[in-house]
C-alpha cells in the first residue's frame, strides 16, 4: 500500500489518449496466453464512498480494497443481479460490506471498533491480519427473486483479501486467478488529497479444460500426490510472472492508466481491450423499499422504533436519513 502520490494538473489530461480512465473496468484478453482479465482505477467514486463516513485510514484503505474486488467481480455479470462481499470476523474491523448492482451501481460500509482499532495503530500492529482477525469472507452472487444465490466462503485466518479472492477461485471456481490490489491518497493541485485504488485481475481461460487443471487445497477432494505435483501451464506461468511485475503505484496512477498499463505488461503477446464498464456511487435505498420494510413490523416493533414520535432511519451505505410518522403503519398496530 502506499501513503500517497502526487500528480499535476497537466499530467491527469488522459483524454489526450483515449483512456477509460478512473471509474471504468477495462476488460482484456491475451490470446497467446490464454488469458482473461479486468483492470480499475476507483477515483471519485471511491473517494465519495469513503468520505462519507469519515473513516480511520486503516479503515478506509481496507474497504477501498474490498471495493475495488467488488468491481472486478461484479463487473463479469453477464445478468441483471448483484454481486456481494462481506466479511464477518473478530478483529477490530469486524465486518466490510460492499457490493456492485449491474449494470453499474457500488456501494460499500465497514464497522469497526474504534477502541480497538486505536490500540492497534498505538502499537503499531496495523496490517491486514491484524485489523480483520479471523473469520469468513462470503462472496455471493444474487440473480433476484425467484432465483437461488451462490456464495462462495474463504476462511480469513491472518490473510489479506488479495490472497483470499486467490483461494475462492481455486476452490469454488477452480480456475487459476491472480488478484494485484493497490490503495492510496492522491495529493491534488493546491494540497487536497482524494482516495484512489486499482485493481488488476488475470485469468487462464484455454480452450482445452486439461489445461486449466490446477492443485486442490490441501484436504479438498481432489488432493491426491499426482494433483499436487502437476506442472503449471507454461503460458499462465508467463501470465502471472508478468502480473507479478506491477507495482502498486502503477495501479493507483491516474497518468499510467487501464490501457497503458496492460500495454506495458502485454505487448510482446498482443493485448485486446474491450469496451469498458462504468463504476458509479449509487445506493439502491429508497423511502419506499424502507417504507415496505416497516409495513411489516408488527405493532410493538414499531413502537419501539419510535423515538420522539418519528420513525428515523438512516442507510449504512449511503447515510442518507429518512423519517417517517408512526401512523403510516397503523395497520400493523
Amino acid at each position: 500500500m502506499l501513503e500517497a502520490i502526487t500528480v499535476s494538473e497537466h499530467e491527469t489530461r488522459l483524454g489526450e489518449f483515449d483512456h477509460a480512465g478512473d471509474d471504468h473496468v477495462v476488460p482484456f484478453e491475451v490470446g497467446p496466453l490464454d488469458v482473461r482479465g479486468r483492470t480499475v482505477q476507483l477515483g471519485s467514486v471511491l473517494d465519495a464512498i469513503l468520505a462519507r463516513h469519515a473513516y480511520p485510514e486503516p479503515v478506509a484503505r481496507l474497504l477501498a480494497e474490498a471495493c475495488v474486488l467488488t468491481v472486478l467481480l461484479g463487473t463479469s455479470l453477464k445478468f441483471e443481479g448483484k454481486f456481494i462481499l462481506q466479511t464477518r470476523t473478530d478483529g477490530p474491523i469486524d465486518m466490510l460490506v460492499a457490493d456492485f448492482s449491474t449494470p453499474d451501481a457500488l456501494r460499500a460500509y465497514a464497522r469497526f471498533d474504534a477502541d480497538r482499532l486505536a490500540a492497534l495503530v498505538e502499537a503499531g500492529e496495523v496490517s491486514d491480519a491484524t485489523l480483520l482477525g479471523t473469520g469468513v469472507l462470503a462472496l455471493t452472487i444474487d440473480q433476484g427473486q425467484h432465483t437461488q444465490r451462490y456464495q462462495g466462503i474463504v476462511q480469513l485466518d491472518g490473510i489479506s483479501l488479495e490472497e483470499a479472492a486467490r483461494i475462492y477461485f481455486r476452490q469454488s471456481e477452480q480456475i487459476p486467478t491472480d488478484v494485484r490490489l493497490a490503495v492510496a491518497r492522491q495529493v491534488l493541485p493546491g494540497g487536497c488529497q482524494q482516495w484512489r485504488a486499482g485493481g488488476l485481475l488475470t485469468q487462464f481461460l484455454p480452450e482445452a479444460p486439461e489445461r486449466m487443471r490446477v492443485p486442490d487445497l490441501p484436504g479438498g477432494d481432489g488432493d491426491t500426490a499426482e494433483a499436487v505435483h502437476d506442472p503449471v501451464d507454461n503460458a499462465w506461468q508467463e501470465a502471472t510472472m508478468l502480473a507479478g511485475t506491477v507495482e502498486p503505484a502503477e495501479l493507483v496512477d491516474p497518468t499510467v492508466g487501464a490501457e497503458r498499463l496492460l500495454y506495458r505488461l502485454f505487448h510482446e503477446h498482443g493485448v485486446r481491450v474491450f469496451d469498458a464498464v462504468e463504476v458509479a456511487d449509487r445506493c439502491s435505498c429508497s423511502r419506499e423499499r424502507i417504507h415496505g420494510i416497516l409495513a411489516g413490523f408488527t405493532a410493538q416493533e414499531i413502537r419501539d422504533s419510535t423515538e420522539d414520535g418519528k420513525i428515523n432511519v438512516a442507510c449504512e451505505f449511503c447515510s442518507t436519513a429518512y423519517e417517517f410518522d408512526p401512523a403510516e403503519f397503523a395497520q400493523a398496530q
